[in-house]
C-alpha cells in the first residue's frame, strides 16, 4: 500500500515505524524539521517538511495512487481539513484524529463521510475503553477479546507467588495438560520472547496468554492471580480519559476523582453527578489516606503527566490498592513503569495506532492489538480457502519462529492451538507476532 501520514508526533512516528516493517510505501508530512530528521535517519520513508493543509504538498505527495491518508497532527482542525483535501486529491481512504466526542454521533459521522473523511479516531475514548475493559477483567495486566469473547488474550505479571516460577513450558505441560489456554509470549527485561518448550518462567515476567472463556479460572491459578470485583475506584486526573471512565463506572461503582485544578473540578462536578470530585494533589499521601485509598479496589492515574501517574500508582500500590493503572505517554518511560510494580500501563498513542493499523492490514485481518512497551502485535485472521497455513500441522508447515498461533474458533467453537493443530479454511485464528515475522506471516493467509 501507498500511505501518507500527516503528523510526525508520537502517533504518526509509531505508525510509520510499524508500517515500514511491512513494506508499505510511506510518506510522512510535518511542519517541524526537528521531528522529521530522526525519522529520515532511521526509517525507510519519504518526508515532506511543511503544513499538512498545504495544497502544494498534498498534491505532490498524492500525485501517485494513494491507498490511505492518515491525519494525526496535534490539531483537530488541521486533521479534518487535510483529510478532506486529500480525498479531493485522490486518496482512496482517509482517517482523521479528532478531540471532539460529539463528532462520533452517527449523523455526524455520516456527514464527515459525505465530505471525504472515511474514519475518525478519538485516542482518549479508545484509551478510556481499554481501562474500562481492564476494570471489568480485574486480576490481569491487559486483555483483549476475540470472536465475541470466545477467546481472550491476557497478560499476567508473575511475582514470587506464582506456581509456575522456575518451571519450563514442557514441565508445566507434562504436569498440567490443558487445552484451554496457552502462553504465546514472555516479556522479560524489555525483550519479547516467543517461548519454546525449554523456556522457564521467571519472577517479573509478563506472560501473554491466549485462553478460552472456560480456561480463565485455571489460567489465573497457574499464574497465582485472583480475579475480583472492582467496586471502589479512585481516578487521578480530570482529563478526557478520566472523565469518560468516571461517567461509565459511576453507574455501578463508588467512584472518586481527584484533580489539582479547581476550575476543572467545578466543571466535572456538573457532569459527573454520582462521582465524588476532590480538589487536591494525588501524590499527597495524607490526602490519599484521608480519602480512603486503603479501601479502594483500583486506582487509575490519567493526568497529563507520566511521572505524576507513575508516582501516584506506586503510592497507591504501597497503600494496599489491588489494581493500579497508569497512563504513560512518554514512550521511554513505559518499560521503566512496568518494572516498578504498576499493574497496567496504557498509552493512548499506541491504542490509536492499533485502531488505525487495522485499515492497513490484509482484508483477512479482523482485529489488531499493538502492545505497549513492545513492538509485538496480536492479530486475528480469517483463514481463506487454500491458504498456506492449512497445508499441514502448525509444526510441519515451517511457520515463522517469531510468530505463534495461540488459538482460534471453528464454526463458532473456540480451540487452543498446539504444534499438532491443523488450521482449516474459514477458521478464525489469533496470532502473536514480532516485527521480524510480519512479511513471512502474511504469506500464510493469502
Amino acid at each position: 500500500m501507498r500511505i501518507v501520514i500527516a503528523g510526525a508526533g508520537e502517533v504518526g512516528t509509531h505508525l510509520a515505524k510499524m508500517l515500514s516493517n511491512e513494506n508499505h510505501e510511506i510518506i510522512l508530512i510535518d511542519s517541524e524539521e526537528s521531528r522529521l530528521k530522526p525519522i529520515d535517519v532511521t526509517l525507510d520513508v519519504l518526508t515532506y517538511e511543511g503544513s499538512a493543509t498545504s495544497v502544494r504538498i498534498l498534491q505532490d505527495s498524492l500525485k501517485k495512487k494513494t491507498d490511505l491518508f492518515i491525519a494525526v497532527t496535534h490539531s483537530e482542525d488541521t486533521n479534518i481539513t487535510s483529510a478532506i483535501l486529500a480525498k479531493r486529491f485522490g486518496a482512496i481512504k482517509t482517517i482523521a484524529r479528532i478531540d471532539n466526542l460529539d463528532y462520533l454521533e452517527q449523523s455526524t459521522l455520516d456527514f464527515f463521510k459525505s465530505i471525504g473523511i472515511d474514519s475518525l479516531i478519538y485516542p482518549e475514548l479508545i484509551a478510556a475503553r481499554e481501562v474500562l475493559g481492564l476494570l471489568h477483567e480485574s486480576g490481569t495486566s491487559d486483555f483483549m477479546g476475540f470472536s465475541g469473547g470466545k477467546l481472550v488474550m491476557y497478560i499476567q505479571k508473575l511475582d514470587e507467588k506464582a506456581p509456575i516460577i522456575n518451571k519450563s513450558l514442557q514441565e508445566i505441560s507434562e504436569n498440567n495438560r490443558s487445552d484451554k489456554y496457552r502462553a504465546v509470549a514472555i516479556k522479560r527485561s524489555g525483550k519479547t520472547i516467543i517461548p519454546r518448550g525449554n523456556e522457564r518462567f521467571l519472577v517479573g515476567d509478563s506472560v501473554y496468554i491466549i485462553s478460552t472463556y472456560e480456561g480463565i479460572e485455571e489460567m489465573m491459578k497457574s499464574s497465582g492471580k485472583e480475579s475480583f470485583d472492582a467496586k471502589r475506584i479512585m481516578i487521578l486526573g480530570g482529563s478526557r480519559i478520566g472523565k469518560h471512565i468516571a461517567l461509565y463506572m459511576q453507574k455501578t461503582c463508588e467512584v472518586k476523582l481527584l484533580d489539582l485544578n479547581i476550575a476543572k473540578c467545578e466543571e466535572l462536578a456538573d457532569i459527573l453527578d454520582k462521582t465524588l470530585i476532590i480538589n487536591g494533589d494525588g501524590r499527597n499521601v495524607d490526602l490519599l489516606d484521608q480519602e480512603g485509598i486503603t479501601k479502594m479496589d483500583a486506582f487509575v492515574a490519567v493526568t497529563g503527566n507520566s511521572e505524576t501517574n507513575i508516582l501516584a500508582c506506586l503510592l497507591a500500590k504501597k497503600m494496599g490498592v489491588k489494581m493500579t493503572i497508569a497512563e504513560v505517554e512518554n514512550m521511554e518511560f513505559i518499560n521503566l513503569a512496568e518494572n516498578t510494580g504498576i499493574d497496567t500501563i496504557i498509552n493512548k498513542k499506541i491504542s490509536a495506532a492499533s485502531r488505525i493499523f487495522r485499515h492497513t492490514a490484509s482484508p483477512n485481518v479482523t482485529q489488531v492489538k499493538c502492545m505497549a512497551g513492545t513492538e509485538a502485535e496480536v492479530l486475528e485472521f480469517n483463514v481463506p480457502e487454500n491458504a498456506k497455513i492449512t497445508k499441514g500441522t502448525l509444526r510441519s508447515i515451517d511457520f515463522p519462529r517469531d510468530a505463534i498461533v495461540g488459538g482460534g474458533t471453528r464454526d463458532g467453537v473456540p480451540f487452543i492451538a498446539t504444534g499438532d493443530t491443523i488450521i482449516n479454511a474459514n477458521d478464525k485464528v489469533v496470532v502473536f507476532t514480532l516485527p521480524s515475522a510480519y512479511e513471512r506471516l502474511s504469506k500464510y493467509f493469502i
